[in-house]
């Protein structure tokens, strides 16, 4: 018992050693990171084509002497590192791709790329802020690599594509990435991410144990009336008149029907496809749109009122109402333990003021497909300017969206530091 003290105090000297050293390797290469990030930037691929992407950072982790793996789930990367002590498999995953956005920021590394999309020639640009998530992912694996006989257990760097989804009917992101087995052999015991936010300030983290951010489910309703002219409706059912009811609705499932105390619910019809001509009265509608639900639960729930009121509204009128529902994401579930466990390494790691609890997401996450192998923890990082007014930061998604990359160094080290502190808690 004497010696406690001793031990306790060797121990929380050689934790301290180690985060400075961490902290030295960060910032020593973060204008490397920033450079990865620009390129990146310039040079964006879309959903489930980013080959040119995965080859850039494959390259790369092979140098450091990772084991790679490509062509996981179309384009992914998967690069391992084995730790030179024993402990536990920490997976880090980044998303690749771009979005069919043309760019407005006059930055030197803009984006002038064109791709297809759908079809379509489509402008291309990292409007989410992927390109910052892969450097980063790639800092650290520099980082811990040049510690790696210090690293306990396995890491697993996950370089994921198609976050955004992708195209058409193929299969891509998450869902196919822990399909193909990404969270096995070796089986991850905990999954960690992080999003870069432009409305959150740069260097500084925010999170929510449990549910963090929506379900997202995709439906169409595809509506049959009966055609007539324009002049005469009353020989026909109108589908438009149909679906503006149904749409109507739709808004009480969430203002009449959902118990919002508990958790959030957004319906949202997006496309209303109806009709050739002004003086025709057609046959059939289409309507499109999304749900964000943050409770399993409600998301059921929310799958039934809606095809209830559907085929119910449109039988009274004489007309006849299908209802499709593709789910896109799962409800992005932070476990708690872990995240209580954890949270102290991003206070250590950035300062504890700059670390804070926030609330739901209503913005949906593939991510959330790994958390139903292993216990995960999904981060927001701010890309904000400091100081800059986040009421007027471009959304996500948008040709204006735009990242401060000068604290992704700080990224680097919660990454690091959460690879370490983790194997700790777990002895």
């Amino acid at each position: 018992m004497l010696f406690m003290p001793l031990v306790i105090a060797t121990a929380s000297q050689a934790q301290q050693n180690r985060e400075v050293l961490v902290a030295q390797k960060a910032t020593a290469i973060l204008p490397q990171v920033i450079e990865w990030r620009r390129y990146l930037h310039q040079h964006p691929e879309l959903s489930n084509r980013e080959y040119h992407t995965a080859e850039y950072i494959a390259g790369y982790l092979k140098k450091l002497g990772l084991d790679v793996q490509t062509g996981v789930a179309k384009t992914g990367v998967v690069a391992i590192l084995h730790g030179g002590l024993p402990g536990p498999v920490v997976a880090l995953r980044a998303d690749m791709d771009a979005l069919p956005v043309k760019e407005r920021v006059d930055v030197p590394f803009k984006s002038v790329v064109t791709a297809e999309y759908m079809g379509d020639t489509v402008p291309v640009m990292h409007a989410c802020g992927h390109d910052s998530h892969v450097a980063m992912l790639m800092g650290t694996a520099e980082v811990l690599s040049s510690m790696k006989k210090d690293v306990p257990g396995t890491v697993k760097f996950i370089f994921q594509p198609a976050e955004e989804g992708p195209p058409g009917n193929e299969e891509g992101g998450a869902p196919l990435m822990v399909k193909e087995g990404v969270m096995d052999n070796p089986k991850v015991d905990a999954v960690f991410g992080m999003h870069i936010e432009a409305d959150i300030e740069a260097g500084t983290f925010e999170y929510k144990p449990g549910a963090f951010m929506a379900s997202s489910d995709w439906f169409t309703i595809n509506i049959k009336g009966k055609q007539s002219h324009g002049s005469q409706p009353w020989k026909g059912v109108d589908p438009i008149v149909v679906g503006t009811e149904i749409i109507n609705a739709l808004q009480t499932i969430v203002s009449r029907q959902s118990e919002l105390t508990k958790a959030p619910v957004v319906i949202t019809v997006g496309k209303f496809h109806s009709g050739v001509r002004p003086n025709i009265i057609p046959e059939e509608a289409v309507l499109q749109g999304t749900i964000r639900t943050l409770d399993s639960k409600m998301q059921k729930e929310t799958h039934d009122r809606i095809r209830t009121i559907a085929t119910s509204i449109a039988t009274a009128m004489g007309a006849t109402a299908t209802v499709s529902i593709d789910t896109k994401t799962l409800v992005t579930y932070n476990d708690p333990a872990l995240v209580k466990m954890m949270v102290p390494t991003l206070e250590r790691t950035a300062g504890k003021e700059n670390v804070k609890e926030r609330e739901w997401v209503t913005g949906s996450e593939d991510f959330s497909y790994y958390g139903e192998k292993a216990p995960a923890f999904f981060i927001y990082f701010g890309g904000m300017p400091r100081g800059a007014d986040k009421e007027k930061a471009p959304a996500h998604h948008t040709p204006d969206f735009y990242i401060d990359d000068s604290h992704l160094d700080v990224g680097v080290k919660a990454f690091c530091n959460l690879v370490f502190d983790y194997a700790k808690v777990k002895k």
